[in-house]
This record gives C-alpha cells, sequence and structure tokens, in this order.
C-alpha cells in the first residue's frame, strides 16, 4: 500500500491540508535554512553604523536638513515598524527633529492606502511623530519632471521627495519577475514615480534581457537606475526576511552597492535545486498578505512556472481577499480573452494592470494553472484560471490531465522560492 504523505499550506490567513502519496512527490521546495536574527534592533543599528560604500546615515544628515523616507506598502512585508522608529530616533540624537522628517509610500500603481493602513506599516507611534503621505501615480499634480533616460522615458517623481534634502530608501529585497530583484532603486522607481513614468519603464520588460533574478543587461533595472540617478537617494535600508517575516540579514549603505549585496544573498537563501520539471507542481503564495489579491498572486505563478514541464499542470493556492487587484487588468482579460491577443495588445499599447494581464497569461501558454481561491468561479475562469473549490477537487482535475501517477514538486512558500533546474 503507498504511504500517504500529510501536508499543511498557508490560505490567507489560515491552512490548507491535504495527502498525497510520498512516492509522488519529487521535492518539496524551501527557502534555506537561515537562522533568524535574533535582536534586530541591534542589528539594524549595527548596518546603519556600518554601512556598505557609504558613510554612516547620522553622518549625511546634518541638522536643518528635511530627510524623505520612503516606506513599502502593504504588497510588500518589510517589517518597516520595526525599523523606522530606530531611523527616526538615530537622525533625533544628531539634531534632525521630527518636524524635519516625514514617509512617503511606493505605491507605485497600487491603491492609495488608507491612514489606518499607513499607520500600522510604520506603527501608530511612528506614525504619530511624522507625517505619512501616500504616492497616487495617476495625481499628475503630484509629481514633478526630473530628467529623460536614454530609453527616451521622461522620468516624473513626487514633488515632496524632490523638495527633500535627503532621500532614505528602504524595503525588502525578493526576485522580481521582470526586474530582477526588488527592493532597492525600487523603491523610488516605481514607487514614488507619476504612472506614465511607471507605464514606460514596465513596457521594457518585453524586450530581452528582462528576468527573474537578473540586473546585469536587464532594461528594465537599467532604466530603473538611470532616472533614481537624476534625484540620487542618499541612504538604503533593505531587508531579507524568511516565510515567517523574521529578519535573516540587514543591508544599509550606498543604494546600488548595498542592494546588490542583498540580491546575492537573496540568491542564496531563496533559489531551490530540483532535477527536473515535474508533471505537477502545487504552490502556495504563502498565506496573507502574499496572496491578498490576484495581481500579487503572479509572483507565485512565475516561480511554480519554472518548476512544471511543458503541458503539465499548477495548482496555486491563493484566497485573493481583495480580488483581482487591478481594474485594469480585470478589463483587458474580458475584452482580449486569450493570451495570444494579450500579447499583441500589450506590445501596441502597453498600460500598467494590461502588463498584469500579459504576465499571467503568458505562463498559461505551458501549463494548466488551476486556482483554489475565495473568488467567484466564473472571474476565475474569466482570468483564465481553472477553479476549484477545494485540494481534493483540484486534484482530481490535475490527474485527469497528467495522469494518476505524476511527478509533483511541492512549493509551500512559493512566493519566495526560485527553482533552479539543475544542468
Amino acid at each position: 500500500m503507498a504511504t500517504k504523505g500529510e501536508y499543511v499550506f498557508k490560505y490567507g490567513k489560515g491552512q490548507v491540508h491535504f495527502t498525497l502519496e510520498e512516492a509522488l512527490v519529487q521535492a518539496e521546495l524551501m527557502i534555506k535554512n537561515y537562522p533568524p536574527i535574533k535582536d534586530p534592533a541591534a542589528a539594524i543599528l549595527q548596518a546603519i553604523h556600518h554601512p556598505i560604500h557609504s558613510a554612516p546615515l547620522r553622518e549625511i544628515v546634518k541638522p536643518g536638513q528635511t530627510v524623505a523616507f520612503i516606506v513599502n506598502d502593504n504588497t510588500r512585508i518589510a517589517n518597516s515598524e520595526v525599523f523606522m522608529p530606530i531611523l527616526l530616533d538615530e537622525l533625533n540624537a544628531v539634531g534632525v527633529p521630527d518636524r524635519d522628517m516625514f514617509i512617503i509610500f511606493a505605491l507605485g500603481a497600487h491603491r492609495e492606502l488608507t491612514q489606518g493602513e499607513m499607520a500600522k506599516l510604520v506603527g501608530p507611534r511612528v506614525a504619530n511623530r511624522v507625517e505619512i503621505y501616500n504616492s497616487i501615480a495617476r495625481d499628475s499634480g503630484q509629481f514633478r519632471y526630473v530628467g529623460t533616460t536614454s530609453r527616451g522615458n521622461d522620468v516624473y517623481f513626487h514633488r515632496r521627495v524632490l523638495e527633500a534634502n535627503h532621500i532614505v530608501c528602504t524595503g525588502s529585497i525578493v526576485y522580481h519577475f521582470f526586474a530582477g530583484f526588488g527592493g532597492g532603486r525600487k523603491s523610488l522607481f516605481p514607487g514614488v514615480a507619476s504612472y506614465e513614468t511607471i507605464c514606460r519603464n514596465h513596457a521594457l520588460m518585453l524586450e530581452p534581457g528582462a528576468g527573474l533574478g537578473t540586473l546585469e543587461g536587464n532594461p528594465v533595472h537599467e532604466d530603473q537606475i538611470e532616472g533614481t540617478e537624476m534625484l540620487r537617494p542618499s541612504f538604503l535600508l533593505n531587508v531579507v526576511l524568511n516565510e515567517k517575516k523574521e529578519f535573516l540579514r540587514i543591508f544599509a549603505g550606498d543604494y546600488i552597492q548595498a542592494h546588490l549585496e542583498g540580491c546575492h544573498f537573496v540568491e542564496s537563501i531563496y533559489g531551490a535545486e530540483v532535477r527536473q520539471p515535474a508533471e505537477l507542481v502545487i504552490a502556495s503564495c504563502g498565506g496573507y498578505p502574499k496572496d491578498i489579491n490576484v495581481y500579487q498572486l503572479q509572483k507565485t505563478m512565475d516561480n511554480a512556472w519554472l518548476a512544471v514541464r511543458e503541458g503539465g499542470v499548477v495548482i496555486i493556492l491563493g484566497e485573493c481577499i481583495e480580488g483581482v487587484g487591478s481594474d485594469q487588468y480585470l478589463q483587458w482579460m474580458e475584452q482580449y480573452r486569450t493570451p495570444e491577443r494579450i500579447e499583441e495588445k500589450i506590445r501596441s499599447d502597453f498600460v500598467v494592470g494590461g502588463h498584469k494581464a500579459y504576465a499571467v497569461t503568458r505562463l498559461m501558454k505551458k501549463a494548466q494553472f488551476i486556482l483554489i481561491s475565495g473568488l467567484d468561479p466564473a472571474l476565475t475562469r474569466t482570468l483564465l484560471f481553472t477553479p476549484a473549490n477545494d485540494m481534493a477537487e483540484a486534484l482530481k482535475i490535475a490527474f485527469a490531465k497528467v495522469g494518476k501517477n505524476p511527478r509533483i514538486i511541492l512549493m509551500p512558500q512559493g512566493s519566495l522560492t526560485v527553482p533552479i533546474i539543475k544542468k
């Protein structure tokens, strides 16, 4: 009799339990077992006092100068509520008062945050100490022109950031499906850039070189660096977290060099080798907020896509409590309906939101994607996923396509782990 293995995957704020024949499971991909930092506050201070290719923050900012801190929104976890009080206190200690500092959230083209959401992200004590702002990309009045990149991108950044004497970029570093890696320059560009600037940059995802884990020769990254250099940040603090949101490493200093060291660390921790692609991949985004909507779920799809063979099946667990995550994405799915038509449209008329329709559906040319979510099944089908109410139904659909004895790869940390096929 086949031995059954029991598995527990995160789903929203809860869990999904299921069993599989252990003999079918080729691999369960996890991030490397790296010890979390025991004293994050001490590690943050160590990083900002001994930064990478930079003077310490307290030597850069002088009394009488103003500071803009750029902070992640709620789609990207960075534990900002832990390091922001430390950064404010650090500058208070050298004569920079709270009134000369403010926080702006790197929304990019994401939705506006409520006051309560902003306060939660940085902690209520910080929210009461300094002014906090959204960067709303579609509100052109918030932005000012700073220059044009060599690729013809007119760069507009938020006026409040332009008016500050110093910019401190913060955030977390993870893989990014076309910019190579998150963190670093991305908090400024696209974080606090205008919608048009973001669109022109993201359109470069269609060019050769744009891809997961690639910085050198990546046109998206290079355009972002070129634009960021027009308003060069004074300092960077980026973190790398594990699935439990615990700090693994802190990287501080020059916004390019410190970020690059962080990217090398991410590769060593998040990369997961597999012998060969599998007929069936089962992936969880890692729970809330990584599966807050379909827009964010795409990160897990990209990683799972690397592990599945041509013609295989991917089962994605993502609650999507906030639905699709982009009206533009949904409109494109309703209007254009096929991966081929969507690709044709994005190449002729690039828009943010539409690019997500392309990013998702291009993956579906390789494999069938079954989605276990809280979405209405009709909406799920509009997005070209196959809906399933639970894991039992999803497995039934999958086995009908790939047979009863497929090779299976499990990805319980699907938004983090990047499968690397051994050569």
